[in-house]
């Protein structure tokens, strides 16, 4: 029995074939693994498949009928889209049954008890820490990811989900519900189309595979008998082992203290203490709630603190003034790309341009050469695949919006820079990429703080890792001498891993 299957599906924009004659079947209870390298097609595909894009060329049956006739079918398939799409001042309930005809709830009217009630019951089901009453800007993003899944859960009768980087604002034990859930719903013969860069998730999860790669179909195969050395060689079209290109961050230091946190408190925080040391990447790891963003974002300034001082190269950074903290040299990439990153409707010339207009500026004019100027260097150093600086940033791939973030970041000649889950829905390949770019940031001399809910990624980036329980730090590890069960038991509390380095 086949649920959906796409039929030499093609999909052009201006100048770019985003999918070349795409095949896929799905079928009730499989999960069917969708890989490939950011701006391989896999977004245009899935929002085919969901109804949101119309091929150019090619079939689309849903239940046997054609989807493409009768839009009504798309109804059968529930999107989790990867970026958080929710409507922050409504409440958990409202975001979880909107739209309520679509969800079967309140066809004429809406009784908000009785939805509160009913979204009760997904709240326990997923994990989320809310009620249904709040509103979603007072919850943490990893809630959103886990109410937006929750919301596709809700649509009537569907019978495909489509799931788009559902764990990257997850920590494990929230990833492992999420399983959990993907189990269930494969129980209940749900066909599931679930696209990761994870290969942990992949080989957990998968029954079948689709790869693609700029566009076209590399094939579709088993998971069953499928090595993570073959599937990286199918989506990026290499033999060379990505770890062989990586060397992990050296533990050598110079000694000479870049940053010092000195008993910092705060809201969702206490007494926290550290040192950054030249020539080190320090990482930090924690649980949701653990207070990981809310010290970064705080010793920026951007979250108020009660207590404590942040000195940058031996020089006190004024509390509560991120203007004052950017001023001194700090910068903040933070975890959400999309809303704190960049300008999405801007060019990408724009949005590396707009934060350093006192380089680019002649006469209290910009300069149009020097803005250039400064843009293609920044392209060609870090590596930003684009046809076109005057291309709109939202159009770019997530590890090219990443990479140009960082290199905006670096123009303004940070000491500084904090990276908030920096390879957050990037692909295996571009992440090797930003490991380079933070080591060699690194070795440059500018001050690298990593936080980052991939204990795989600590290991491998951070000279020294510090956990973070309960808004209190647990623990400091080399990351040499480490194991990242350690790691993990640092994280849930466990005290008899608490330590310092």
């Amino acid at each position: 029995m086949v649920l959906l299957k796409a039929s030499g599906i093609r999909k052009t924009y201006p100048g770019v074939v985003a999918l070349d004659h795409i095949d896929l079947t799905l079928e009730p209870g499989k999960v069917h693994i969708l890989a490939g390298e950011n701006g391989a097609g896999k977004s245009t595909l899935i929002k085919t498949l969901s109804g949101l894009v119309k091929p150019d060329t090619g079939t689309l049956v849903i239940d046997d009928a054609d989807a493409l006739r009768d839009q009504k079918l798309f109804v059968r398939v529930s999107y989790v889209p990867q970026e958080l799409n929710l409507f922050p001042y409504l409440t958990v309930a409202e975001n979880m049954f909107m739209p309520f005809a679509r969800s079967g709830f309140g066809r004429f009217t809406v009784s908000e008890k009785a939805m509160e009630v009913e979204a009760a019951k997904f709240i326990a089901r997923f994990g989320i820490h809310a009620r249904p009453d709040q509103k979603v800007a007072e919850i943490s993003v990893p809630d959103q990811q886990l109410l937006q899944i929750a919301r596709a859960a809700t649509q009537e009768n569907f019978g495909v989900m489509i799931l788009d980087e559902p764990t990257s604002s997850l920590t494990a034990k929230e990833t492992e519900r999420l399983f959990r859930i993907v189990n269930d719903l494969r129980e209940q013969g749900v066909a599931i189309v679930f696209v990761s860069h994870k290969m942990e998730e992949i080989f957990a999860l998968g029954d079948t595979v689709t790869v693609l790669r700029n566009g076209r179909s590399v094939g579709t195969f088993p998971m069953d008998g499928m090595t993570e050395g073959e599937l990286i060689r199918l989506m990026s079209g290499s033999t060379v082992k990505l770890d062989e290109q990586f060397q992990p961050a050296s533990s050598a230091r110079t000694g000479e203290t870049i940053l010092s946190v000195e008993n910092l408190t705060g809201p969702g925080f206490e007494d926290i203490s550290f040192d950054l040391k030249r020539g080190e990447i320090l990482g930090f790891a924690g649980l949701v709630g653990a207070g990981r963003s809310e010290i970064m974002q705080a010793m920026f300034g951007f979250r108020k603190i009660q207590s404590g001082r942040v000195i940058l190269d031996g020089k006190p950074i004024a509390p509560n003034r991120p203007d004052r903290a950017v001023q001194a040299g700090m910068v903040y990439l933070s975890e959400e790309r999309k809303h704190h990153g960049i300008f999405p409707m801007l060019s990408l010339r724009e949005n590396i341009s707009l934060a350093v207009t006192g380089n680019i500026t002649k006469a209290g004019l910009i300069s149009r050469y020097r803005e250039n100027a400064l843009v293609k260097e920044i392209i060609e150093q870090f590596d930003v695949r684009t046809s076109s600086s005057a291309k709109k940033i939202m159009f770019l791939s997530g590890g090219n919006q990443q990479k140009a973030i960082i290199g905006r970041a670096m123009a303004r000649r940070p000491r500084l820079l904090i990276f908030d889950e920096p390879t957050k829905g990037i692909d295996i390949g571009t992440k090797f990429q930003i490991y380079r770019i933070m080591q060699r940031l690194a070795e440059e001399g500018v001050g690298i703080i990593l936080v980052s809910s991939e204990m795989s990624e600590l290991q491998r980036c951070a000279t020294r890792i510090v956990t973070l329980y309960s808004g209190r730090i647990n623990g400091s590890f080399e990351h040499e001498t480490t194991e990242i069960s350690t790691l993990v038991a640092s994280i849930i509390g466990s005290p008899e891993t608490s330590h310092v380095a």
